[in-house]
């Protein structure tokens, strides 16, 4: 198992001579598609509205910009996304709960609405086959990968970037449920073949993780059948041909990368203290910045910030991530390298950061960037945490009037040369003004 995922890791890394020999060339004139649309047969329960469910899920996802180009329009989410591909889907069973009929749903982007798939009576959930020895009042979410809509661009690292942005897709939900006063739990340890196969879904989407957002009790529903129709929801249109392009490497790493080993669960739950009406505002607004003024940030706003990224997130397989950072610009803090708030090395490394990001300015110019790596042999579950820390990075620093953008490209074995470690780096991020 851990030969097969440090072989997938390895065989995506990027280097200096890696990114000059084999560049990403794209048709930017046919994008994967980037919504999933179920038929028009289907119920719609529309989310613009005053009721507080329907605004915990349109936080989720939902449409707050777009922007036009001379050949393209693009629609900005509430949650990042790596190259604006948005590769995740969001499912959800609610019970219970005011403005829904008990049922199984998708999560329609494009109408900010919630399609009804299945209507359930009430001996009747999905809670067995997830393998859960209760029932749930309230939502469960499934989060699932299109990974076409990232492979497109991304080519065989799109697997990376289907769990990161996973990840922020689950940081979306804790942010809204802490906002709604609602529970929160991750769920990894569950059948995805099964989900997979329950959903109809083929080799072009497959689910990677489950948030628990309702209270649980002590009774059992009996399973049902969710008869809905295999859905493409990747593939982009030539004239009246449908174009999708198998990546054998994605999907075998997905399929080597199910079975989790030794998983240590985290029953804490976060402690946040934003001023919520502050908070929504700050996630709808969320941006990833293009650009870094060399402005320097205080050590209180940085300490506020990295308090948010340690605070534990509840799940049933919590993995060890350490946070590398450089601090290139914090009033009150030395300059140099540190490891989860330990200075490990002086120096001025604010150049250094900037060609590790691929020699993008972002890294260089920042108060602060960001390694986050791992030794972990649970892949998928560790990559959606560093999402998660990605999420929280983000909301924490923009809460702040601070800027953020992650940076999913990075020279990887010169990351783990220049901490000092031989682990996986999963994500890069950068802060400031």
């Amino acid at each position: 198992m851990l030969i097969n995922l440090n072989k997938y890791h390895q065989n995506t890394k990027h280097s200096y001579m890696s990114i000059r020999t084999n560049p990403n060339r794209v048709d930017w004139n046919n994008p994967p598609n980037k919504f999933k649309n179920y038929s028009k047969d289907y119920k719609r329960v529309q989310l613009l509205s005053e009721n507080p469910n329907y605004n915990f899920l349109y936080l989720l996802a939902g449409i707050s910009a777009k922007k036009t180009y001379p050949n393209a329009e693009y629609y900005l989410r509430v949650n990042p996304s790596a190259g604006a591909l948005y590769p995740n889907e969001i499912y959800f069973q609610v019970r219970n709960t005011d403005g829904f009929e008990d049922g199984i749903y998708h999560l329609e982007v494009a109408s900010s609405s919630a399609v009804l798939l299945k209507k359930l009576e009430d001996t009747e959930g999905i809670e067995n086959l997830l393998g859960l020895d209760c029932s749930v009042d309230g939502f469960i979410f499934f989060i699932s990968s299109l990974y076409f809509r990232s492979s497109w661009k991304y080519k065989n690292r799109a697997f990376r970037y289907c769990l990161l942005d996973a990840g922020h897709y689950i940081g979306s939900i804790e942010a809204s449920a802490y906002l709604f006063d609602k529970n929160f739990e991750i769920v990894y340890d569950f059948s995805k073949e099964k989900l997979n196969e329950f959903f109809s879904f083929d080799e072009k989407e497959f689910f990677t993780s489950i948030v628990i957002c309702g209270n649980k009790k002590d009774s059992k529903k009996d399973p049902f059948l969710l008869d809905i129709p295999t859905l493409d929801g990747s593939s982009y249109e030539k004239g009246a041909i449908s174009f999708f392009y198998a990546n054998e490497m994605v999907e075998g790493a997905y399929k080597e990368t199910l079975q989790i080993i030794n998983k240590k669960p985290q029953e804490n739950k976060a402690i946040f203290n934003f001023q919520k009406n502050r908070f929504q505002d700050t996630i709808f607004q969320r941006r990833s910045i293009r650009e870094f003024s060399n402005q320097s940030i205080s050590k209180v706003q940085f300490e506020s910030i990295f308090n948010i990224l340690n605070q534990a997130i509840t799940s049933d397989c919590d993995e060890n991530i350490d946070i590398f950072y450089t601090i290139n610009r914090v009033e009150g803090l030395a300059i140099g390298l540190y490891k989860n708030g330990e200075l490990i090395k002086n120096g001025d490394f604010c150049t250094k950061a900037g060609y590790l990001c691929l020699e993008q300015d972002l890294g260089k110019s920042s108060a602060v960037t960001f390694f986050l790596g791992s030794t972990s042999s649970n892949y998928q579950e560790v990559y959606q945490k560093a999402g998660i820390i990605g999420h929280r990075l983000y909301l924490a620093s923009n809460y702040l009037g601070i800027g953020c953008s992650g940076i999913g490209a990075y020279y990887d074995d010169e990351v783990c040369e220049f901490v000092g470690e031989t682990s996986m780096i999963l994500y890069a991020l950068a802060i400031g003004n």
